[in-house]
């Protein structure tokens, strides 16, 4: 039982920690839209989460070259995975800037969103969890 709650909240972690990724990529594309030769950004989410979660969809797991090292588990970077891609421009400008405010707007709400619905998704299963430890009346 503790595992498929320990498999729950890691994904929505897991998730949340991408979800929060993005969101600074995003937020550098909306600071540089200015910037000549800037080149949006952004993350593959199903590539990100593929990555912070393993392949297999478990915990990544670290290898002991010696018995001296200690036991370790990670979460993969999404950023050392290639998850983090160029953007293509949508409407090129002459100074090389590929930012397009409109469609960074839109998927800076778009994510900010679903980070959202992650945290609500994580509050509900900390309450059924306390529901059920509470002693009944």
């Amino acid at each position: 039982m503790f595992s498929k709650i320990d498999r729950d909240i890691g994904f929505v972690q897991s998730a949340l920690n991408v979800r929060a990724m993005r969101q600074e990529v995003l937020a550098s594309n909306l600071a540089n839209a200015d910037t000549p030769n800037y080149k949006a950004r952004d993350i593959d989410f199903a590539a990100a989460l593929n990555a912070a979660k393993g392949a297999a969809g478990g915990n990544l797991s670290l290898t002991r070259t010696d018995s001296a090292h200690l036991a370790a588990s990670g979460s993969g970077s999404a950023l050392g995975n290639g998850a983090i891609k160029y953007r293509s421009a949508v409407q090129p400008s002459l100074d090389g800037n590929t930012v397009d405010l409109d469609v960074e707007r839109a998927a800076f709400t778009e994510n900010a969103m679903h980070y959202q619905f992650l945290l609500e998704r994580a509050r509900s299963t900390f309450q059924r969890m306390s529901a059920a430890l509470e002693p009944s009346k």
